[in-house]
C-alpha cells in the first residue's frame, strides 16, 4: 500500500530537485503552465506558500518561536556564564547538599518542558486548525495532478 504526502510529492521552493542527468536543476521562476495540461504539483505548492493564510501560519509559528528561542538561550548563557565566572555563587548551598548550580540546572530541564508545553498549547491554539485547513485544500487542488 502507497500512501502519497501532498507535502513530500514536490518541493515549494525549487530547490534540490535533479534535472534528470543527476545534477541539480537551478531554481528559477516557474516554467509557463500549459493550459491543455493543467497545473502542476509545483505549481500548486508556490501558490499555496504566496496565500494569505500561509503567511498567516508562518506568521503565528515566527511570533512563538523567535522570543521563546532568544529567552531560552539567553538563560542558558545566563547559566553557563555563572558557572565560569561566579563559582562561589553557584556553590552556595541552598538546603543541605543542594547549591544554586544544581538549582539552576534542574530550572534548565524544567524550562525545557515547560517550554515544550507551550510551543505544544501554542501550535495546538493557534496555527493546527488553519493548518490542517491548508493541508486539505493543497490535497483537493493537486488530486488528479500528474506527478
Amino acid at each position: 500500500m502507497r500512501l502519497d504526502d501532498p507535502w513530500y510529492d514536490a518541493l515549494a521552493s525549487g530547490w534540490g530537485e535533479l534535472d534528470g542527468a543527476g545534477g541539480f536543476a537551478p531554481a528559477g521562476p516557474p516554467a509557463p503552465v500549459d493550459p491543455r495540461r493543467g497545473h502542476s504539483a509545483a505549481d500548486i505548492y508556490l501558490e499555496v506558500q504566496r496565500s494569505e493564510a500561509f503567511q498567516e501560519v508562518r506568521r503565528r509559528y515566527r511570533r512563538f518561536v523567535v522570543p521563546a528561542s532568544l529567552a531560552f538561550l539567553a538563560w542558558y548563557l545566563v547559566y553557563v556564564v555563572a558557572a565560569i565566572t561566579a563559582p562561589g555563587l553557584m556553590a552556595r548551598p541552598v538546603a543541605g547538599a543542594v547549591n544554586v548550580a544544581m538549582v539552576a540546572g534542574l530550572g534548565q530541564f524544567l524550562t525545557t518542558f515547560l517550554l515544550t508545553g507551550a510551543y505544544a498549547r501554542h501550535a495546538r491554539l493557534r496555527r493546527d486548525r488553519a493548518a490542517l485547513e491548508l493541508r486539505w485544500e493543497t490535497q483537493e487542488m493537486t488530486r488528479g495532478v500528474g506527478r
